[in-house]
């Protein structure tokens, strides 16, 4: 079985609800490509901290609201 990413993200859902913002526009306005949105999105990929904190402006929350993290349990 494959273990989920280790950080989740509500991007998608943040995009339809900014008027169907399209992975494109969302890019040029972070600055990077089309390509590292959808990795992004997928799971695929870890956005740096800058791009994470971007992402959160545009979308007018906190980096928190926009990425989840499951870490290993707190011993």
């Amino acid at each position: 079985m494959a273990k989920p990413p280790p950080i989740t993200n509500r991007i998608r859902e943040l995009r339809e609800q900014h008027g169907q913002m399209s992975q494109s526009a969302l890019a040029g306005a972070i600055g990077v490509t089309r390509q590292t949105v959808i990795a992004i999105e997928l799971g695929k990929y870890s956005p740096s901290l800058e791009s994470a904190f971007r992402i959160a402006r545009i979308f007018g929350t906190d980096v928190e609201s926009v990425f989840g993290w499951q870490g290993p349990p707190q011993s």
